[in-house]
This record gives structure tokens, sequence and C-alpha cells, in this order.
């Protein structure tokens, strides 16, 4: 209990969305034709999640009213590569979590802000 259990992410243009999560992380993301709106289904390793149309326009960059989730990656810069060659640009750029691991945050094509972190207990 009191544990994340599902996610949604919220998107102008779904199906560029969906191509950019399964050529980032590989998750399997298919669409759902029984809700009443546009839904896509995410699959990943862990928590299951969507893909949902976003009720209002994109304020880029004027933050987020949501929660911000963070994806463990095996490696951060082969991960950030992938990112930015598929539309992705670097919101705060790689960091060390002293004693625990590297993270940064990026956007996804809509403004989506998310993180990466790759577990490393020497980041300094």
């Amino acid at each position: 209990m009191n544990s994340i259990a599902y996610f949604e992410i919220q998107s102008s243009n779904l199906e560029r969305e969906a191509n950019f999560y399964r050529t980032v992380f590989g998750w399997k993301i298919t669409k759902d034709d029984s809700m009443p709106i546009k839904y896509y289904r995410i699959e990943t390793d862990g928590i299951q999640g969507a893909l949902l149309e976003r009720p209002a326009d994109v304020v880029p960059m004027s933050g987020t009213n949501a929660f911000t989730c963070s994806i463990e990656v095996v490696n951060f810069d082969e991960t950030a590569k992938i990112i930015l060659s598929n539309g992705g640009i670097v919101a705060v750029p790689k960091m060390p979590i002293p004693g625990r691991c590297w993270e940064g945050y990026f956007l996804d094509p809509d403004q989506n802000a998310f993180g990466i972190f790759e577990v490393n207990e020497n980041a300094k």
C-alpha cells in the first residue's frame, strides 16, 4: 500500500509520444479502444501506465502540476543519447546524487518532464 502503482502521461500527439517511449525505454505501448478517450496502455518491466490525450494546451517550461517520474536505467549516458536523438531535450543536466546515483531530467517531444537515473554508489 501507499506505493505508486500506475502512471499516466498526457500528450497532444499520442502516436509521437508512444514512439518516443517505445524507442527510448523499450516499453510496450498499445492503443486501448475500449476507453471513452484516446488512451494507450503502457507495459514496463515494473509499474504500468498509460498515455492519454492532453485536455489543455501545453505551456512550455512552466513547470508541472503532476508527479515527475524517474526511470532507473542501466547506463545514463547511453540512454541520454537515445532521448536526445529522438526529440527529447535536457531539462536538468546529469548530476550526482552523492553515494546513490547519477540523475538528470529531460522533456519529451510534448514538453513532459521525466527523470532518468543510474545507480552508482560512487557518484560525487
